[in-house]
């Protein structure tokens, strides 16, 4: 039985990236030949948007050729009241009664407000209904305490907890799989104290800026470990670039060859950051700025964070010169050379400054 798993998309309108990035699971979900399409908590990001949403959502979630799974999340636990209608392949886990699938039993533990030792009392209650005779996986949407998170893994969530559980929560369980949502920055798996797996595997795109690189689910193969599978998803890409002007290479077009490598649906966060020539370059401080904004702009979400500092008289000074040659002249190796002149650049601007 193959799987895809996924979770906190968070829609919000009708095509726009969240939307995309959907269409896309489904489009994956159909190559694959997968079974069912699981997702982990939050589909919307809020309940009006369930009620705007349904009705475009019953075309996407129709003829897939799989069964799709939802399980409710904080941001969506009160849009799935009974006799909504989602599309023909739809299920929603809202409450514990099994999904069976041949070999494979699924059992959803929605989100609720409750506190660590309610949710261990929910999972002991589970052991009636998972026996030995089936793969037995759990779709949850919380916190597992075990692994560390910010709160901005969680999409900015503030400080309180979301149904939280730790892995000693299943010893002597048979929950094999635990197909989690509610952690929105990468994908991480932990072992359970039965042996099961525990998955989360981040947003499929890009919420909020802490959830930078290209973003993935989850492909399961029951029996097998779970595989991250990369999605042409919108996502945020950090890109941190430090000038140094020792090398040949003209700072702007080191700018420009990282754009050209930059994912067609990535929005850049930029920092630049060390030091220039603006007497090799032939452009004052402000005028390089200024340029490097001008590459970006349409390929960044915000203005880059620009810490580049032009060194031309430290260059110049007769000292750091002579330093300089020293330290070329030495039996060092090259990251030794470049520590040291970086040393020697900070102690000339403070003796300038």
């Amino acid at each position: 039985m193959k799987i895809l798993h996924t979770a906190d998309i968070h829609l919000r309108e009708h095509q726009d990236e969240r939307w995309k990035a959907l269409q896309k699971i489904i489009g994956i979900g159909k190559r694959e030949k997968i079974d069912v399409l699981a997702i982990s908590g939050d589909l919307f990001d809020k309940g009006i948007d369930a009620e705007r949403l349904r009705p475009h959502l019953r075309e996407v979630f129709s003829k897939t050729g799989f069964k799709i799974l939802i399980l409710p999340g904080n941001h969506d636990a009160e849009s799935f009241e009974s006799g909504l209608y989602y599309g023909e392949d739809v299920s929603v886990l809202g409450d514990t009664t099994p999904q069976e699938f041949g070999d494979v039993r699924i059992v959803g533990l929605p989100y609720e407000p409750v506190e660590i030792e309610e949710v261990f009392s929910r999972i002991q209650a589970l052991r009636g209904s998972l026996k030995g005779d089936k793969t037995n996986i759990l779709m949850y949407h919380g916190e597992l305490l075990d692994l560390f998170f910010s709160r901005e893994d969680m999409g900015n969530e503030g400080q309180r907890r979301y149904m939280p559980m730790k892995a000693s929560f299943f010893e002597d369980l048979k929950i094999d799989y635990v197909l989690a949502g509610h952690f929105h920055t990468r994908f991480d798996t932990i072992k359970l104290g039965n042996n099961g797996l525990f998955i989360y595997p981040g947003s499929p795109v890009s919420i909020t800026k802490a959830e930078t690189g290209q973003r993935k689910a989850d492909l399961l193969i029951v029996g097998q470990p779970p595989r991250e599978y990369l999605l042409d998803t919108f996502h945020f890409q950090r890109i941190v670039i430090e000038f140094d002007p020792f090398v040949e290479m003209n700072p702007v077009e080191l700018v420009k060859e990282s754009l050209r490598k930059l994912h067609p649906d990535a929005r850049a966060l930029y920092t630049f950051k060390g030091y220039i020539n603006s007497r090799k370059l032939g452009m004052s401080e402000s005028q390089f700025i200024k340029e490097l904004n001008t590459v970006v702009k349409g390929k960044c979400d915000e203005e880059p964070s620009c810490q580049v500092a032009d060194i031309k008289k430290i260059l110049e000074n007769d000292i750091f010169k002579s330093f300089k040659e020293k330290v070329e002249g030495g039996e060092y190796d090259e990251d030794q050379k470049r520590q040291m002149v970086q040393i020697a650049i900070q102690a000339v601007m403070e003796a300038l400054a």
